[in-house]
């Protein structure tokens, strides 16, 4: 998940951290922290590497030294708000070869869902991966590609040109997204309306984040201050 899997899906973003979607039970922590020895990766900041953190909802974040990866930054979670628990994301996974070597990324769906957070640069890079995916596939697309452009699609132009071949999956999609109910009108409307609902997502995402942000505060002073 995160800035690797956008270049992985073609919406180009360069970054050094490694980020990873993990089942957080016991035997798959221990080949975890076997994978992190193997890196030579330490844990850095807040929150500590236990379970009870990864089950809140928080990413644990690890400093790689080993001389083929070192200085990348490692970050785990096993929750994340809007996206399906860890045994769903991974049967729809998909799975890119590099050098023979699979590598499991989560499906663009889940990604997007993912990436709908209070941060400004998550924004252009959802539009970014959805746009690539529609402009890839327009040609043919399957149901349920169409189904995915109707529910995650933010260029209005292209929902306007998907409104107007694809009228019955409209119709079915308004129920879940009323925003598209505004998709055979001026284009203007559509924009505003895909405006608002991401800073409806923004602020669904800081709210959800409030306690857990409490509980990193209360970590940091526990680490400054010990025993108080």
């Amino acid at each position: 998940m995160g800035g690797q899997a956008c270049v992985l899906y073609g919406a180009a973003e360069f970054s050094r951290d490694a980020d990873f979607a993990i089942l957080a039970d016991s035997a798959n922590l221990t080949r975890l922290t076997a994978a992190l020895d193997e890196l030579h990766a330490v844990c850095i900041a807040v929150p500590p590497y236990e379970v009870r953190y990864l089950e809140m909802g928080l990413a644990v974040h690890f400093r790689s030294s080993h001389p083929d990866a070192d200085g990348i930054r490692i970050d785990v979670m096993s929750k994340m708000r809007g996206v399906d628990d860890f045994a769903r994301i991974w049967q729809r996974r998909s799975t890119f070869m590099m050098e023979d070597l699979p590598i499991e990324v989560m499906a663009l769906p889940d990604l997007v869902r993912a990436k709908k957070t209070q941060r400004d640069k998550d924004w252009p890079m959802l539009t970014r991966l959805v746009d690539g995916n529609y402009f890839a596939n327009q040609a043919n697309p399957t149901p349920e590609q169409i189904d995915f452009w109707f529910r995650e699609l933010r260029t209005a132009s292209l929902l306007k040109k998907l409104a107007g071949r694809f009228p019955a999956e409209l119709q079915r999609a308004i129920t879940d997204r009323p925003l598209l109910s505004l998709a055979m009108g001026p284009v203007e409307e559509l924009e505003a309306a895909t405006k608002r609902e991401e800073l409806e997502e923004r602020e669904a995402d800081r709210r959800y984040w409030e306690p857990l942000r409490r509980e990193l505060e209360r970590l940091r002073h526990q680490r400054r201050y010990p025993g108080e």
